[in-house]
């Protein structure tokens, strides 16, 4: 008789906070969407994540405890078709009854064509098999009329998915993650609004910072491990000379390998960049006897422990990475 009443005011007691059971069942893709959706979140809840520690979007498989999140999950987060290939079936079928919020899609997001063959490899080569010295032509292409395509890949979903490493499209994220918050759990809207102005705020100072860290190396010539990075190279002016491989899921051959090694030479790249997730001895192959350096850039944040403070210290470990070796 006397633990009932106890519970029935401890009840009560959070029947009138109306936070501790209102916040909605939240999934989120991948560690940089988790970041910026557990930043909005604060300490109403704490997202899903699916791809946890090193593991790459590109090459995931979905775990049962992943199915089981996605079943019970009000609104799932993900970066959209052409990234997470492991979840878009998943979602039809498992997600049935959540409301699915694919960020590609999110207002105003600034979404680049894919730059086919990387930056530079699909213009070093005509159909004769002829070699062009083009990339800086084709680069100032791509930018030029990346806004006038930006509509067209939209629709299509056929646009650059790595779309989040540049924090302005982050901010647009963080308000559509905000409003979808706020729509589902309107008793915590005023919360969600609060802790998305914090956020922006934060990715101001963020922005701010990194060019800071990254003018001393605009315009200096590197190449990086798959083409991800041209939303951070367009947003802080860096360089990007060409990738090692097209698609993360292919190694690339001998043959690659020499025309790559060849490229350093020719464009006085200083630095190739090998990703956490993918073999580094093919970075060792391709500087031997060319006088680059190597090192490490992580686009998903495979190192990092995820969380609210992810993101930027993606960003900043991005930027690091590129001015410790390029000066």
């Amino acid at each position: 008789m006397f633990r009932t009443p106890l519970t029935l005011a401890a009840f009560a007691s959070i029947l009138l906070t109306g936070t501790a059971w209102a916040a909605p069942a939240v999934v989120a893709s991948t560690k940089p969407i988790h970041s910026l959706v557990a930043a909005v979140m604060g300490d109403l809840g704490t997202p899903t994540l699916l791809v946890k520690g090193a593991n790459s979007p590109h090459t995931y498989s979905l775990r049962p405890s992943d199915a089981a999140a996605l079943e019970s999950a009000d609104i799932v987060f993900w970066t959209g078709h052409g990234m997470e290939l492991f979840l878009a079936d998943a979602l039809e079928t498992l997600s049935t009854d959540a409301r699915v919020i694919e960020l590609a899609e999110a207002p105003g997001i600034n979404l680049l064509p894919v730059r086919e063959g990387g930056t530079f490899e699909a213009h070093m080569h005509d159909d004769d098999g002829h070699a062009h010295d083009d990339h800086d032509h084709d680069h100032d292409h791509d930018h030029d009329h990346a806004h006038d395509e930006d509509h067209a890949d939209h629709e299509d979903g056929e646009g650059d998915m790595h779309f989040w490493l540049d924090p302005d499209n982050a901010k647009l994220m963080v308000t559509e993650i905000a409003a979808t918050l706020a729509e589902a759990d309107p008793d915590n809207a005023t919360t969600y609004q609060v802790n998305a102005e914090a956020e922006l705020e934060r990715l101001d100072l963020l922005s701010e910072e990194l060019q800071q860290t990254l003018a001393p190396v605009e315009g200096k010539p590197f190449i990086v491990f798959h083409d991800a990075y041209q939303y951070f190279e367009n947003r802080f002016d860096l360089t990007v000379a060409g990738s090692i491989t097209v698609s993360p899921e292919a190694m690339p051959g001998a043959a690659r390998i020499d025309q790559l090694r060849a490229r350093v030479k020719e464009l006085g790249a200083t630095c190739v960049f090998a990703e956490p997730n993918f073999e580094p001895a093919i970075v060792a192959t391709i500087i031997e006897g060319t006088g680059a350096k190597s090192a490490t850039l992580d686009p998903e944040g495979a190192a990092l422990t995820e969380g609210p403070n992810l993101y930027p210290e993606l960003l900043r470990g991005l930027a690091a990475s590129i001015a410790d070796c390029l000066g």
